[in-house]
């Protein structure tokens, strides 16, 4: 556990393909089932401080026990973390999250320890803010306030795997 974001709960994937990379967990890591959001909905975005509302991505999420996979692909040319990462030649794992309740409290010790934020914003169910550290070698750190609404979502989807049978493994949200 981070003594300062808290527990991991998520490992975040950019990827190029979102609908391949959610079969291939599926069938080659036995991880699902997916839950699929072809459009994420933001209420307000920002890379690097600049407006990037327009920003357009998909997300794929799953469970391994209690840890959650997130898939991400950008489908826009929007300036963002999300296509600086790819246009490095890399694809995988760009982030760890927590879901800490106490957001704001932890949001400002990291901005207060040296952390950077890079992208942050607001969707339904709540904020979230990526942090960077440069004594990190590159590694970005999630936030994401553990809302009503986003903890209904997320042990949804940590309960759909418990039994997951492999039927079914791509659902739309």
């Amino acid at each position: 556990m981070s003594r300062l974001f808290g527990p991991m709960r998520q490992i975040g994937y950019v990827v190029r393909d979102i609908e391949k990379a959610m079969l291939d967990w599926s069938n080659v890591c036995g991880i699902g089932p997916w839950f699929y959001n072809e459009k994420a909905n933001f209420e307000s975005v920002t890379y690097n401080g600049k407006d990037c509302s327009n920003l357009q991505i998909s997300l794929a999420f799953a469970n391994s026990g209690d840890i959650q996979i997130e898939l991400i692909q950008q489908r826009c040319n929007t300036p963002s973390m999300y296509l600086e990462f790819l246009a490095g030649g890399k694809e995988g794992m760009q982030h760890w999250s927590s879901w800490p309740e106490n957001y704001h409290e932890i949001y400002k010790r990291a901005l207060e320890q040296g952390h950077t934020v890079l992208l942050e914003g607001m969707n339904p169910r709540g904020p979230f803010a990526y942090f960077k550290n440069e004594g990190l070698q590159g590694s970005v750190v999630e936030i994401s306030q553990l809302t009503p609404g986003r903890r209904g979502f997320f042990d949804m989807v940590r309960e759909a795997a418990v039994n997951w049978d492999g039927r079914d493994p791509i659902r739309p949200v």
